[in-house]
C-alpha cells in the first residue's frame, strides 16, 4: 500500500453532535429540519431528517454542505454574488447544479482548517442558518 496521510476531516461523532445540536434548535424553534453534515471532501458524512421536515430538502441540505466545503463559505454568502448583476452569475449551475447558494450551508472549522460543513433546509432560509449556526456552535 502507499505510504500517505489521510486529509483531516469530521469525525462521526462531530458530525453526530453537530446534528444533535442542530435538531435540538430546530426543535426549539418548532421547525422539523433536514440536516447533513460532510467530510473534508464534500461526501456526506451524516444526515437526519427530522419527523416532518420535506422530502425534497434533504438533497438541499447535502448541497448545501457540500457547497460550502466546495467553496469554503457559507452559502449565504454566495447570495448576492450569484444574482443576476452579481460577478459569478450562474454559479449555483455549476457542479451539475448542485451548488446552492442561499443561507443555511457552514463549513465546519477546526485549529483553523476547514474540515467538514454542516447544511440544513426545511424551513425559512433564516430557519436554515439560525439551526446550522446551532450545530457549527457545537463543533
Amino acid at each position: 500500500m502507499a505510504a500517505g496521510t489521510v486529509l483531516e476531516t469530521v469525525t462521526a461523532e462531530e458530525a453526530s453532535r453537530v446534528i444533535d445540536a442542530a435538531a435540538a434548535k430546530a426543535t426549539e424553534i418548532g421547525q422539523p429540519m433536514d440536516i447533513a453534515v460532510v467530510d473534508a471532501g464534500g461526501n456526506l458524512k451524516a444526515h437526519v431528517r427530522m419527523d416532518g421536515a420535506n422530502i425534497g430538502s434533504i438533497t438541499i441540505a447535502i448541497n448545501k454542505a457540500y457547497t460550502a466545503i466546495a467553496f469554503q463559505c457559507e452559502t449565504g454568502d454566495l447570495q448576492e454574488l450569484t444574482r443576476p448583476e452579481g460577478p459569478i452569475y450562474g454559479l449555483n449551475d455549476a457542479h451539475g447544479g448542485r451548488l446552492v447558494v442561499f443561507p443555511g450551508g457552514i463549513p465546519l472549522v477546526r485549529e483553523g482548517s476547514i474540515v467538514g460543513a454542516i447544511g440544513v433546509s426545511t424551513g425559512t432560509i433564516e430557519q436554515d442558518q439560525e439551526v446550522a449556526e446551532a450545530g457549527v456552535a457545537a463543533f
